[in-house]
């Protein structure tokens, strides 16, 4: 590319976000926030510019996309709470950033989804981020969308609750802990993103991006408690009961930890990652330093 790419990053004051920030080296990059708060979190680097947005607001929008030669998305919640819903923060944020993209002629557009996203999946987390994904196969934009699992590193949410698990002698883990994971290291993702907002690296695919390895719950959390001193004993949560009351509780007190969500924690992880690797252009952390950096931080 001849020009010095400029990225805009929507969702850039989470983890993934910061984790893009910290990784870019030849390419200038505007951090989209939604408040004066959340632009406080941005890290102060000088190929870095904050900008506020609205999402409601498709002036704000275009003018943080102003100059941008790429748009790395970032949208959605596991855990809905009010004000905010899978419909809207994965679907209509998606929406908004595909019209402000074509408006501001941004030639490449990158959305980070996730492992099961399908618009037909009864699942509603999972049927949100595969509405948002056709959204974007439909926008006409030169697109990459990179599908992850758990992701692991300094501030995700995913290495908080390990760490809450492994810190402890004893807990307790869903089902005993026999579900699969293949946890992503944050940087890998970023690094991945960063690449492919070059209109020559996997344009118009969905790749699939996980770790270089595939363990169990259990597994995982017992490695990650050796790096905290731990030899922790893990018990069983019976999945069903589970089940039953969080379908009580969503029915009557509305958005929270829900069926849906019992679902995404226990899906089981375990794909080839080296065509997403290679066409991303990027080399996998081992797990053994992804989880050392995790915990450590």
């Amino acid at each position: 590319m001849n020009e010095t790419p400029r990225i805009l990053v929507t969702g850039a004051n989470g983890a993934i976000g910061q984790a893009i920030l910290r990784n870019a080296s030849s390419q200038e990059l505007i951090a989209a926030v939604r408040s004066p708060r959340a632009a406080e979190q941005i890290p102060d680097l000088s190929h870095v510019t904050v900008a506020q947005i609205d999402y409601g607001d498709s002036a704000s929008l275009e003018r943080a996309a102003s100059g941008a030669t790429a748009w790395i998305h970032l949208p959605g919640v596991l855990i809905e709470h009010p004000g905010s819903s899978y419909e809207s923060a994965n679907v209509e944020t998606t929406k908004r950033a595909i019209e402000a993209s074509r408006k501001s002629l941004v030639a490449k557009f990158v959305l980070v989804s996730a492992f099961g996203a399908n618009a037909e999946h009864s699942n509603r987390f999972y049927k949100t981020k595969g509405m948002a994904e056709d959204q974007v196969r439909e926008s006409g934009i030169p697109y990459t969308i990179i599908r992850a699992p758990l992701v692991l590193g300094p501030g995700t949410e995913g290495t908080r609750s390990l760490v809450r698990s492994a810190s402890k002698p004893k807990t307790r883990l869903l089902g005993g802990g026999k579900g699969l994971q293949q946890p992503l290291d944050v940087d890998d993702l970023a690094r991945a993103c960063l690449n492919a907002c070059d209109p020559e690296v996997a344009e118009n695919q969905v790749l699939e991006l996980a770790g270089p390895e595939v363990l169990s719950d259990r597994d995982l959390v017992q490695r990650a408690g050796k790096f905290l001193g731990q030899d922790v004993q893990v018990g069983s949560i019976p999945v069903a009961p589970m089940r039953f009351l969080l379908g009580l509780r969503t029915k009557l007190f509305g958005p929270g930890f829900s069926p849906d969500v019992l679902e995404v924690i226990l899906a089981d992880d375990q794909i080839d990652p080296m065509p997403a690797q290679n066409a991303l252009g990027i080399q996998l952390t081992p797990l053994v330093e992804t989880l050392k950096r995790s915990v450590n931080a």
